[in-house]
């Protein structure tokens, strides 16, 4: 969550945020007449306590009739004082609550606006003409079943729509890819992870996930949820911990499998891979000092761009407008790849800034260099493979009769040139 001392000391920034997200900058007001409420409640309080504690040696040196007056105003006082407290609970909650339906503060330059007004940063790469090379592309499951390599029927016999199978080359060459993903973030100075896949409630909502998702899988009786990317794990990694900092980020690539509800896609890319509710994942995440936070995050969306480079396939980079940021995200970079047979560029990987957002709600700070005490640090998070990157590998690399060229970075994790029908 934000800081709410950038609403008492800059409204107008908070607001300029919300209304580029497409929010209500009204939730200022509101916040800042919920902040002196309680902070009213809170002197109320604090004074009655003081004199409270006070009462131990008049009522100690009173005898009588005296003694038992201050023994009743002690009575009096010690009730008030426990009214006072839960009043000042109350409405901490309550501010507590405005705060957290902000989003973070966007980045100055984000573009504002919606899904469709992102801001194209740059085009790698000169999409196929397939009709120049004499034939029709097919779309990544018709290959996927003439390769032996998806299974998208019987993964609905067994699981219901939006599962699957990969089979043979196709499992294959998942793993080659996340392989390959994990070379990279290691030869980087990344910390390989197997992370877990359930979570605690405190460190999915530390993360901005409960927020206003309704894509995640809750298990009621454990009171656990399953993750939709291993940035929930990484971020809980160091909750409640001062980290040192002083050499540099600290930088981990987590490897999951990932779940996701797919709430409010009925209809949407019901074909195929692309939007599915199971699939794997390599996750970069990175804690560092908020300063350098930007330059980080340039860092992390150049690793992307590495990546898509040893597969070969044609690719875009937007830059997110702030109506279609999550809440947790202050700015964020998507790596889109060009899918053939649908004539546009799909995102394959997103990069997000998440300064201290996560960070502050999951209490995770550093030595201040700058003076004593501690603070928050920042964090974020970027996609470095997920199986949704076959759409990518199979279509553009797809030959006349059926087969697949395996992109040369992958030969030595998958032990093949080519993808032959089955």
């Amino acid at each position: 969550m934000i800081d709410i001392k950038l609403v008492r000391e800059t409204p107008d920034v908070v607001r300029a945020s919300q209304k580029a997200r497409g929010e209500d900058p009204g939730i200022v007001d509101a916040i800042l007449a919920a902040d002196e409420t309680r902070r009213s409640s809170l002197r109320d309080y604090e004074a009655l306590r003081a004199q409270q504690k006070s009462f131990g040696k008049r009522v100690a040196a009173a005898q009588g009739a005296d003694k038992a007056a201050l023994v009743a105003e002690v009575t009096q006082t010690s009730a008030r004082v426990k009214e006072l407290e839960a009043e000042s609970a109350t409405r901490g909650a309550e501010l507590d609550r405005l705060v957290r339906t902000v989003g973070n503060i966007v980045i100055e330059g984000v573009p504002t606006g919606g899904e469709d007004d992102y801001v194209v940063r740059e085009t790698v790469g000169t999409p196929r003409d397939f009709v120049a090379e004499g034939f029709t592309a097919l779309d990544h499951l018709a290959l996927g079943e003439r390769l032996g390599a998806i299974d998208m029927e019987r993964g609905a016999k067994v699981s219901g729509a939006r599962f699957y199978y990969l089979t043979g080359v196709g499992a294959r060459l998942e793993l080659a890819l996340l392989n390959l993903g994990i070379a990279q973030a290691v030869d980087a100075g990344f910390t390989p992870m197997v992370t877990p896949t359930l979570v605690r409630p405190e460190i999915m909502d530390g993360t901005g996930y409960l927020d206003a998702h309704d894509d995640v899988y809750h298990l009621p009786a454990d009171d656990l949820y399953l993750t939709g990317t291993s940035e929930v794990a990484l971020a809980g990694y160091h909750s409640n911990e001062i980290l040192d900092l002083g050499a540099g980020p600290k930088r981990y690539a987590g490897w999951s499998t990932c779940y996701r509800r797919e709430a409010g896609s009925h209809g949407k890319d019901t074909r195929g891979i692309i939007r599915v509710h199971q699939f794997q994942k390599i996750e970069m995440f990175s804690y560092c000092r908020v300063e350098d936070s930007e330059a980080e995050h340039e860092r992390l969306l150049l690793w992307e761009k590495d990546m898509l480079a040893l597969v070969e396939v044609p690719y875009r980079v937007i830059d997110t407008a702030a109506g279609d940021l999550g809440g947790p995200a202050a700015r964020k970079f998507d790596c889109e790849a060009w899918v053939p047979t649908q004539g546009r560029y799909r995102e394959l990987t997103s990069t997000s800034n998440c300064t201290t957002y996560q960070a502050r709600r999951l209490n995770t700070r550093e030595r201040d260099p700058n003076g004593s005490g501690t603070r928050t640090v920042a964090t974020l998070n970027g996609t470095l493979a997920t199986t949704r990157w076959l759409v990518a590998i199979l279509e553009n690399h797809q030959q006349a009769d059926g087969s697949v060229v395996v992109p040369e970075a992958l030969r030595p994790h998958l032990g093949l040139e080519v993808l032959r029908p089955v």
